[in-house]
């Protein structure tokens, strides 16, 4: 698949701290690429040198082949993790603000109908809901009709249903043929949307691959878990790993059917077990540690 946008040996330096080390990015034309990685990992600079509001310390950001440039800009549309909308105007004066600042612009009532704005568009930007408001966000930032969308944590502070709700909104962008670069902090958001992630860490990337692919070549187990409560801190055989977390107990084993008889044959109650898959976050855990990130 051809790369739309590539990022060749990227370096970008903090005063004395190298936030992105070397890093090497391409990505293609009509993909959902995730980029994930815990605070500190260098997304954020990376993503902001990509969409050219940075400039890099040394490395080359390629649009189409070519420099960053005026039609780079008219081709982006970016949706903030935070953006401050105009107060005491509706959204409807909010979308055609935004719009005057480029040469090409979609319909306002297309916007309205692929964002869902239509209860809300003529209201008052201040008596929007979360929801609402990153609705008429994610409008605004396709008023150029993009090419290339980039999606700054969408969805955070946002109640599950409203979460779901962005997510039918960016599917339906997808099937546009637009190409999407997310970040998020939702591993379960990262794997329901992306065709591609890249995990970052220290500047690097340190794991890439599409969702089910990276999950298969880091993990041939699953989970048993059990109430902290029901679990008895009996000696395992050496082939179950036994994790404590803090209201559970995760055995992790690649035969269920073994591990369970070990556990009946402990007396361990098994009326609340679950048994799930591996997940990203378990690898989003497992490669970039467990330990708080200021």
């Amino acid at each position: 698949m051809t790369a739309l946008l590539e990022a060749h040996r990227l370096v970008k330096h903090f005063r004395g701290v190298k936030a992105v080390d070397d890093l090497d990015l391409a990505i293609p034309t009509g993909c959902c690429f995730g980029l994930l990685g815990p605070n500190g990992a260098g997304k954020t600079t990376t993503v902001e040198i990509l969409e050219g509001i940075q400039e890099p310390t040394s490395g080359l950001i390629r649009y189409r082949g070519e420099p960053l440039g005026s039609r780079f800009r008219q081709d982006i549309g970016i949706m903030f993790q935070s953006t401050a909308l105009q107060d005491y105007i509706t959204g409807r004066e909010n979308l055609r603000m935004f719009g005057s600042f480029y040469r090409r612009t979609l319909p306002l009532a297309e916007l309205s109908d692929a964002c869902a704005l239509g209860e809300f568009i003529d209201r008052d930007t201040r008596k929007l809901s979360g929801g609402q408001r990153q609705r008429l966000l994610l409008a605004i930032a396709l008023v150029n009709d993009p090419e290339l969308l980039f999606l700054d944590e969408p969805t955070t502070g946002l109640d599950p249903q409203a979460r779901r709700n962005f997510w039918e909104l960016v599917h339906r962008i997808k099937a546009r043929g637009k190409t999407l670069l997310l970040t998020t902090h939702y591993m379960e958001e990262a794997y329901h949307l992306c065709d591609e992630i890249a995990i970052m860490d220290h500047g690097r990337i340190i794991a890439q691959g599409t969702p089910r692919e990276l999950l298969e070549e880091h993990f041939d187990d699953v989970v048993l878990e059990l109430p902290q409560a029901d679990f008895r801190d009996l000696p395992l055989p050496s082939w179950l790993t036994v994790m404590h977390c803090r209201d559970t107990v995760e055995i992790l084993t690649r035969d269920v059917n073994a591990a369970i008889r070990e556990l009946l044959a402990r007396d361990i109650s098994l009326a609340r077990l679950q048994i799930r898959p591996r997940t990203l976050e378990d690898l989003f855990l497992e490669l970039t540690g467990r330990e708080l990130r200021a």
